[in-house]
């Protein structure tokens, strides 16, 4: 009968605590950052690295092979990261594929997506 109570415990305990992180805000807001300057060079540069490693799985930064980018606030650093280490089926781009400044450059211009959508600028 304990180990029966223990075991009902753990599961109630579980599915609270599961519970409890699903009952944060539907989005998160994107930390804050400097104010998006749409003639930024860096965005220009970024859209041209975009189009040239990114559009064929994420068309204009919507879903398409991969997921849509264009309508989630993430912060610059998950981008790095996902770029650099890649994830599931997305492949990971060395710095010698797409430099440090080619990736900040795709992080503005994403930012300036999710300005252009209204989402997190």
């Amino acid at each position: 009968m304990k180990r029966t109570n223990n075991i009902v415990w753990i599961v109630a305990s579980s599915a609270l605590a599961l519970a409890a992180a699903g009952c944060g805000p539907e989005r998160r807001q994107e930390p804050p950052s400097e104010p998006f300057d749409p003639n930024d060079p860096q965005v220009a540069l970024g859209e041209r690295v975009f189009s040239r490693h990114c559009y064929q799985c994420h068309p204009g930064g919507a879903s398409g092979l991969g997921p849509a980018i264009n309508d989630k606030p993430l912060p610059v650093t998950a981008i790095k990261i996902q770029v650099r280490e890649g994830h599931f089926l997305m492949p990971a781009f060395s710095d010698k594929e797409v430099s440090d400044e080619e990736l900040e450059g795709v992080a503005r211009y994403l930012k300036a997506l999710r300005t252009m959508r209204g989402v997190g600028a």
